[in-house]
């Protein structure tokens, strides 16, 4: 079973317990989740957008606007960080401070390589057809040049990640297990509904 290399700027420090740099666990919540949060920052400010992702083998790419702002910094050499997160579960303990919620998330740190072949980029572009709905870049418009040179595409190479997971139910104090208070587990679950078609 694969694991990527543990290092001090992917190290979780708070709760290591839960930590997981297993390869195959760190692809699968990114492959699951729709969305993720892209920041930078620099000397000014610094930056946070959501946006949608998708992986092809150990490379992550976003896309967005050629004009995009925090585009333009990833692109001039600025560190990104990229956060992926699923939640599973609201925890119901007989405490409020141990109400907690189930989840799996994945942190990325990283420099952005602009995707600047045309073939890569296309094929690339296709993944994330093929990740909303299975054969829908065979039936799509591809990109037509304008198209194109108006999307930016960044891609990340996945080192310096980790994912971080919860599961289970409450933990409580001893001390309040014989409160008259439930306490479990309430199931978020990330569901697709029918398409209705235009």
């Amino acid at each position: 079973m694969s694991t990527y290399p543990i290092n001090d700027r992917n190290r979780v420090i708070r709760g290591p317990k839960r930590a997981n740099y297993d390869q195959a666990v760190i692809h699968a919540i990114i492959d699951e989740a729709l969305v993720c949060h892209l920041a930078c920052g620099d000397e000014q400010a610094s930056y946070i957008q959501p946006t949608l992702h998708w992986r092809v083998g150990e490379t992550l790419y976003v896309h967005g606007s050629a004009k995009n702002g925090l585009f333009q910094r990833l692109i001039n050499g600025a560190e990104g960080s990229i956060a992926i997160t699923l939640l599973d579960g609201i925890v119901f303990a007989r405490s409020a401070f141990h109400h907690s919620v189930n989840y799996r998330s994945v942190i990325l740190y990283g420099k952005a390589r602009l995707v600047t072949d045309e073939a890569e980029k296309c094929a690339s572009l296709d993944a994330l057809m093929e990740k909303f709905h299975s054969g829908r870049s065979k039936e799509a418009r591809p990109a037509n040049a304008t198209e194109l040179k108006a999307t930016s595409v960044l891609a990340f190479t996945l080192n310096n990640i980790a994912a971080k997971i919860r599961t289970g139910g409450p933990v409580d104090d001893p001390e309040d297990m014989q409160l008259p208070v439930w306490a479990g587990v309430q199931p978020i679950h990330l569901q697709l509904g029918e398409i209705i078609y235009e």
